[in-house]
């Protein structure tokens, strides 16, 4: 993997990571990019990747654009991607559609079924799941940075209301990751989480 990040071409990266940088963020930041990344490579040292190049790109614009708040985040971040793909890499044979159908699901997280899902797609999504199912410190620290996101934004009672009622979506659902590489490493760790910040 880190061949493949090494071979993009530096403009590319530095535009991803002045994009990360704005407006200051407390979770969806490049820090976040790092984290999926670390699976990214989990993934291609395990089960691996079919387009390893759509998903490492889908990886590192799915929070380019990230307004808390906002509906449109995802589609934004999806066109960022297109435009970038074309602006730095016309000549790499990228399956375009599959980086932006890749970004835009993530808009559905907590209401998608493994139903159709590629092996990818699972996988990508579980990525960036994962920190539900990270240590009680590293998941402590994401849930404060999402109320920090959303601080002056939405008034806090309705936050905290919407936040609840996501995790204990998530947490109803029969398995939090779809794939099964996910789902063994991180599921209990995941369900304490939840049923911990969520009750």
């Amino acid at each position: 993997m880190n061949d493949l990040l090494q071979t993009l071409p530096p403009p590319l990266l530095a535009e991803i990571r002045t994009a990360y940088a704005q407006p200051p963020r407390a979770y969806h930041n490049y820090g976040h990019v790092q984290a999926l990344l670390q699976h990214y490579r989990d993934v291609a040292a395990g089960p691996g990747w079919h387009q390893p190049l759509e998903v490492l790109l889908a990886v590192l614009y799915h929070d380019a654009i990230y307004e808390a708040g906002r509906a449109d985040n995802e589609q934004r971040s999806a066109e960022l991607a297109v435009a970038g793909i074309q602006r730095w890499l016309p000549d790499a044979a990228v399956d375009v559609a599959q980086v932006k159908a890749l970004i835009e699901l993530t808009a559905r997280h907590g209401s998608l079924t493994a139903d159709g899902l590629d092996a990818d797609t699972a996988l990508f999504l579980d990525s960036d799941m994962a920190i539900l199912g990270a240590p009680d410190a590293v998941f402590d620290a994401y849930d404060r940075g999402i109320a920090e996101e959303y601080q002056g934004k939405v008034p806090g009672f309705l936050f905290r209301i919407n936040r609840r009622r996501f995790l204990k979506k998530v947490l109803a659902q029969p398995r939090i990751f779809f794939s099964d590489f996910f789902h063994d490493r991180y599921d209990a760790q995941a369900r304490a989480n939840l049923r911990r910040v969520s009750g």
